[in-house]
């Protein structure tokens, strides 16, 4: 998740390796724990080698701001385990292993000039842009 200028946020769910799997633009002034749901209901299909599509995560790495009981429970139904951390209780230090790839991959995202600024008056064009930058940043890391 990043906070983008002009009082719009980028949420963002990647895989393992950085590439956008799904991706959300939303206000400012919204908290970033509802924008979860959304985001994981809109992963696609993914096609495996052996078995089916898989349609969710195995896990989901989070950091302080996704720290609610409710998104526990809701991941725990959709069999994804969370692994969120506590507000008071862990470090967020432990989270920099599996955070670097979401940092990474925005550092992507900002390094389109459209992105960095929002010049788009509508929500949809701007989600557009963002979504051209996610295909793009796709088409980049496996073409090589």
């Amino acid at each position: 998740m990043d906070r983008g200028k002009n009082g719009s946020k980028i949420h963002l769910i990647t895989g393992r390796t950085g590439l956008p799997l799904s991706i959300g633009i939303s206000g400012a002034n919204l908290h970033d724990s509802q924008a979860l749901e959304p985001l994981v209901r809109g992963i696609p299909p993914i096609r495996s080698r052996r078995g089916p599509r898989r349609r969710k995560p195995g896990k989901l790495h989070a950091d302080k701001a996704y720290d609610n009981r409710h998104l526990r429970q809701w991941l725990r139904s959709r069999n994804i385990t969370p692994r969120i951390a506590r507000k008071g209780i862990e470090s967020s230090q432990r989270l920099g292993r599996h955070r670097w790839t979401i940092e990474r991959t925005m550092a992507w995202l900002a390094g389109c000039r459209r992105l960095h600024r929002r010049y788009e008056r509508t929500a949809e064009h701007f989600l557009a842009f963002t979504s051209i930058a996610c295909t793009l940043i796709c088409y980049r890391r496996l073409t090589k």
